[in-house]
């Protein structure tokens, strides 16, 4: 028979586990009750029921303040000491990502406890499922000095945070280990090696250990097709899926979407539809992940409907406050050019964390709203609201490539420094944006400060920065630097060989364009319609007509790709370069699209060279049909009218251009000085810090208006006047004069 105060004691807490309320106050009187009693013959029962009571509230906490509340009443009532009760806090503690704390009640358990396996498990886990791996690691260390045994649950703790480290001898010597514990044909502890391989990305290794299993479980099939998708292999993650179901096994809904993840970040959107939509005939209800995935899917093919269907699926299966499904709602809506709704739905959200900011600040830059997203990125540094989170290296990234994309290269060159003072580590993407800006600017001494740092960083390897630098130093001229960087890059994509078949047509190296481009061919890459464009182009600068006409017909008939309009337009150059302007004519005329103002400005350049006015006229009527408003179509007519000597239609050309409101956009030219970008245009006196300059070249006016005299009478063909002219002259030397007068 219990004692009364015990049968009091257990009645009180039944109701509280039926109830699962938490009063701390009610918890404090059914404490008092029980320790009211103090015959010490029933004092082990009323331990053990006390710790079991504790135990039960302690499972209940979902909250900080709930976990504390109890953590004090466990020391009040001295049953802090129990290994089995500071093993539940301790886990408790972890899951709430308080490891401090939980390391806290680890620490002060007596020498005695220490013996307890569970109590060391719970420490283990809550330090490595917060990221806490080489603290796991050195208490796993001191578990081993204290005679503690490791179990299959101790040892894939151990694996996930090696795994998590990284480093194939690391992760080779906790394999060595588990072999010596003889748990090499632990299901959990092998599931989780295969996990560990994945990550390394060893899948060989991983497979390996797969087929040697005797016993294997839906995370062992799952393991293995995530660990596929990982590493991009979308093949490998589909015969695995096959090999499951031959096998007599369902895949489940993980399995689904470790499938679709593969496809996904392989870049075959398609196929993850597909499968998705074969997921949903078979009856399998989606998840939170796989519904994540299919968004950023739909988001990628700017697919709004499909993306809508899949909102609704969402909120028919309850998931639309998950956080990172919301984050996947906000990218695919930004993507597809919903930006206003993407951002309604941000301002819905009761939570946010750094995704979320990253993800609208993506939507405006990427539709083009430079200042927008800059505002929101601005509003991320200085919010109160959340004043741990702040913006990283995706923020950044970012903001300076929508103003790179945008044209505003300056903005991000401004951003990007900024961004170094706030000490944060530039990532691939971004060094990849800032390079793009200097080739826009031709700031080849910034881009060889931008390569140094690649090269500290170990970042030279990557294929994002190498193409980045390859056509940085081509369009900034130093064509040796950008051969270089492609001969040092073992992994060249279709990109890379690219770019510097565009570098060799820009250098006027065609044949070593052409050379190139048969290299690519060799190392199994099939060009795209970029490839052709680049190695025709080349071929019109370098006048290789006949390679031109073969490549031309070679796109079509031996790969495939259909004639674009850049196509078009780099064949009506080349045949118009080389004089070949009846050819030229008839491509034109043979176009299965309309031409636009690219392919006539070729057309009408080489009429211009050959002063051929009949094509020129024919060519004009075509252009007024049109509406053209590309200023400089007018003004080449209106050149080769009056090369030939016809000035009423030379000025009917530019009376209609003025008529319908297009002018000629000036040139632009600029310098870097001290790190900062100065513009210059023809007759601009209103730059700042030009003062000097003027100076200098008020010096030298008289010269310089004295070579106006030996300009050249064919002022048509230049496109400017006589007055222009000198103007241009006066200013020849702004740049110069410019570095001179700024030099300290």
């Amino acid at each position: 028979m219990l004692h009364a105060s015990s049968q009091r004691f257990i009645s009180i807490s039944s109701r509280f586990y039926k109830t699962h309320l938490f009063f701390p106050h009610e918890l404090s009187r059914s404490i008092l009750i029980h320790t009211h009693n103090t015959h010490t013959q029933s004092f082990v029962t009323h331990h053990d029921e006390l710790l079991k009571f504790f135990d039960h509230f302690l499972r209940q906490c979902t909250t900080v303040q709930h976990c504390k509340r109890v953590h004090t009443q466990v020391v009040v009532t001295g049953t802090n000491r129990s290994a089995f009760l500071a093993a539940r806090l301790v886990s408790v503690y972890g899951r709430l990502g308080l490891v401090i704390d939980a390391r806290k009640v680890f620490d002060e358990i007596p020498a005695e406890g220490l013996s307890n396996l569970l109590l060391w498990n719970s420490i283990l886990r809550a330090s490595v499922s917060n990221g806490y791996y080489v603290e796991g690691l050195k208490i796993y260390n001191k578990m081993q000095k204290l005679g503690v045994c490791a179990d299959g649950f101790t040892l894939p703790l151990l694996i996930k945070a090696c795994a998590f480290m990284g480093g194939l001898n690391l992760c080779r010597n906790v394999h060595t280990h588990v072999l010596q514990m003889g748990f090499q044909n632990h299901l959990h502890v092998v599931n989780e090696l295969v996990g560990m391989y994945g990550k390394l990305g060893r899948m060989e290794s991983a497979r390996q250990l797969f087929d040697r299993m005797t016993v294997r479980s839906y995370i062992s099939w799952n393991t293995l097709v995530s660990g596929y998708a990982f590493n991009y292999d979308c093949n490998g993650a589909s015969e695995m899926f096959r090999q499951m179901e031959l096998e007599g096994l369902e895949p489940n809904p993980v399995t689904w979407t470790s499938l679709f993840s593969s496809h996904a970040r392989c870049g075959r959107n398609e196929e993850t539809v597909e499968f998705f939509c074969m997921m949903r005939k078979r009856g399998i209800g989606a998840t939170a992940e796989a519904l994540a995935v299919v968004l950023s899917v739909c988001a990628d093919l700017v697919a709004v409907g499909r993306g809508k269907v899949i909102h609704g699926y969402i909120i028919k299966g309850g998931f639309e406050n998950y956080l990172f499904v919301k984050n996947a709602l906000i990218c695919m809506y930004g993507k597809c050019g919903d930006v206003k709704y993407a951002q309604n739905l941000f301002l819905e959200m009761e939570t946010k964390n750094l995704v979320s900011w990253n993800a609208l600040i993506t939507s405006y830059a990427e539709s083009g709203l430079c200042d927008e997203a800059f505002e929101i990125f601005s509003q991320l540094k200085t919010s109160g609201d959340c004043p741990m989170i702040r913006p990283n290296v995706i923020s950044w990234s970012s903001v300076i490539d929508g103003f790179a994309s945008k044209g505003q290269g300056e903005e991000s060159l401004k951003l990007f420094r900024q961004m170094q003072l706030a000490n944060v580590m530039p990532n691939c993407v971004t060094i990849s944006s800032v390079l793009s800006v200097c080739a826009e600017l031709a700031a080849v001494n910034l881009g060889r400060e931008i390569h140094s740092h690649v090269v500290r960083a170990l970042m030279d390897s990557n294929i994002l920065v190498g193409n980045g630098l390859i056509n940085m130093y081509t369009k900034c001229g130093s064509f040796k630097e950008a051969h270089l960087v492609f001969e040092k890059n073992d992994n060249r994509d279709l990109i890379s060989w690219n770019s510097m078949i565009a570098g060799y047509g820009m250098h006027g190296l065609g044949e070593k364009a052409l050379e190139t481009f048969d290299q690519m061919i060799e190392s199994g890459l099939k060009p795209d319609n970029i490839s052709f464009v680049a190695v025709l182009s080349a071929c019109s600068h370098a006048g290789l007509v006949v390679e031109g006409r073969r490549l031309f017909n070679e796109m079509t008939q031996e790969f495939r790709v259909e004639p674009q309009m850049e196509h078009y337009t780099c064949m009506v150059d080349l045949l118009g370069r080389a004089g070949f302007l009846q050819e030229a004519s008839d491509i034109v005329k043979s176009m299965p699209m309309e031409p636009n103002d690219c392919v006539w400005g070729a057309l009408l350049n080489s009429c211009r060279k050959y002063k051929n006015t009949d094509v020129a006229e024919e060519t004009a009527s075509h252009i007024f049909n049109m509406s053209s408003e590309t200023t400089g179509n007018y003004m080449l007519l209106s050149n080769i009218f009056a090369a030939s000597g016809k000035w009423v239609d030379s000025a009917r050309m530019r009376i209609s251009a003025k008529t319908k409101g297009l002018k000629k956009v000036p040139g632009l030219s600029w310098i870097e000085v001290k790190k900062k970008f100065h513009v210059f245009s023809a007759g601009n006196t209103l730059q700042l810090g030009l003062e000097e300059v003027y100076g200098i070249l008020e010096e030298l006016a008289l010269q310089m208006e004295s070579e106006c005299s030996s300009v050249h009478n064919s002022l048509f063909e230049q496109n400017v006047d006589e007055e222009e002219t000198c103007t241009r002259l006066r200013n020849k030397g702004e740049s110069g004069e410019f570095l001179k007068a700024t030099q300290p």
